[in-house]
């Protein structure tokens, strides 16, 4: 599973991430939130601010994402392209939010999270993944991510109130985290696998 290994150990880093901030006090959250006024002032908050929850089933949802992601780590098998491309998707989604004037600030992994699926995705879809009818897999996690953020309409709907966890959700967060995972799967996938890879 030494291929798994970086992916794992970035799923680990959020979710922990994400815990300590929650026990944190809420100054220490308000400083690692990024906010569209202020994060050129505050520069961290572009990685910061998707371990900052509002509520606890804002956390708890997106940790039992992260928890599948991390089952994803042990099946699929994502490697260092696959890893880095979801690092450098992480500050992207949250510069990319400035084109929306009517986000504030930003917090959770949600947008993070649609980028690591599709980055997946894509390496699935082009068989650079070792597991068994990889592209089949690929292209149902792409549809299904897909879909749902073109339920979501977040062009029209950019942030929307959700009466049931009563949080406000950013929608264009899971665009862009869609838009950068597919740019960043398709480019690392372009790469060939180094050889200690190959022989993993």
């Amino acid at each position: 599973m030494k291929r798994a290994r970086s992916w794992l150990l970035l799923c680990a880093l959020h979710g922990l991430a994400s815990l300590l901030l929650w026990w944190s006090p809420q100054a220490v959250a308000d400083a690692f939130t990024w906010r569209a006024d202020r994060w050129i002032q505050h520069p961290w908050t572009l990685w910061t601010g998707a371990w900052v929850h509002l509520n606890a089933p804002h956390l708890i949802g997106n940790l039992l994402v992260l928890a599948a992601y991390m089952t994803i780590g042990w099946v699929a098998r994502p490697d260092g392209r696959c890893t880095l491309a979801w690092l450098l998707a992480w500050p992207l989604v949250q510069l990319s939010l400035l084109l929306w004037s009517e986000v504030q600030q930003v917090v959770g992994l949600s947008g993070l999270l649609h980028a690591g699926a599709l980055v997946v995705a894509v390496h699935l879809a082009l068989g650079r993944l070792p597991i068994q009818r990889a592209r089949f897999w690929g292209l149902l996690l792409a549809v299904a991510v897909l879909s749902k953020v073109a339920l979501e309409q977040a062009w029209q709907r950019p942030v929307v109130w959700d009466g049931t966890h009563e949080l406000f959700v950013v929608q264009v967060a899971h665009l862009a985290g869609v838009g950068w995972g597919i740019l960043l799967g398709l480019l690392t996938a372009l790469w060939p696998a180094n050889a200690d890879d190959a022989r993993h």
